[in-house]
């Protein structure tokens, strides 16, 4: 499979043809509500482990370039998305106990839009979705917040599960990831540390 799998749009489809998968089954419904209540929302990658996921790696939210592929994953062609398969990669997590999701998880940018940071509001109201998601995830053993943004999701997963450990690194997209080698070596030791966490 090349670097960036999604860059293939023979590949599109055949992953859009597994969101009726058994383990994406079950957020169809969740992902149907947000679409109607906000509008444009990816799918999670079919190939990734969907409800039966025990990490889930919250982002901000779905960049410009997911329209072209309508899926939230690691192998869009994005610069976020080659760091972070690199890095999932390097922690050796199988792609079937992850689920790759975002704090806001509708689209924020009109067509043609440069990439910007979403406003209070719409944290907002992506953050009060969050209950809804976590409930779908019965086998998950660890979060990951990755970035400023997803990291104030910690007071409503607390509130939740106040039992799931919760791990937060800096976000791995390439602004980011090159203000110091410090960064990615944080990266590295928090996903090897969620490894762990999502073995047991």
């Amino acid at each position: 499979m090349s670097d960036a799998a999604l860059a293939d749009p023979d590949e599109i489809l055949r992953r859009r043809a597994l969101l009726g998968s058994p383990a994406m089954a079950p957020l169809a419904p969740y992902l149907a509500a947000l679409r109607q209540a906000h509008g444009d929302v990816p799918d999670p990658d079919p190939l990734d482990g969907g409800a039966e996921a025990r990490l889930l790696l919250l982002l901000e939210t779905p960049g410009p370039r997911v329209r072209g592929t309508g899926m939230v994953s690691r192998d869009n062609l994005s610069g976020t998305a080659r760091n972070l398969r690199g890095f999932l990669g390097e922690a050796g997590l199988p792609r079937r106990r992850t689920l790759i999701w975002n704090a806001v998880p509708f689209v924020i940018h009109s067509p043609g839009d440069p990439n910007r940071a979403p406003r209070a509001g719409e944290i907002a109201r992506g953050l009060a979705e969050l209950p809804r998601l976590l409930a779908l995830l019965p086998r998950l053993s660890v979060v990951v917040l990755a970035g400023r943004i997803a990291a104030r999701a910690e007071p409503i997963l607390r509130g939740l599960r106040p039992a799931l450990p919760i791990l937060a690194m800096p976000h791995p997209s390439p602004t980011i990831v090159c203000t110091s080698p410090a960064v990615p070596s944080r990266i590295r030791a928090t996903l090897a540390e969620a490894a762990a966490f999502a073995e047991t």
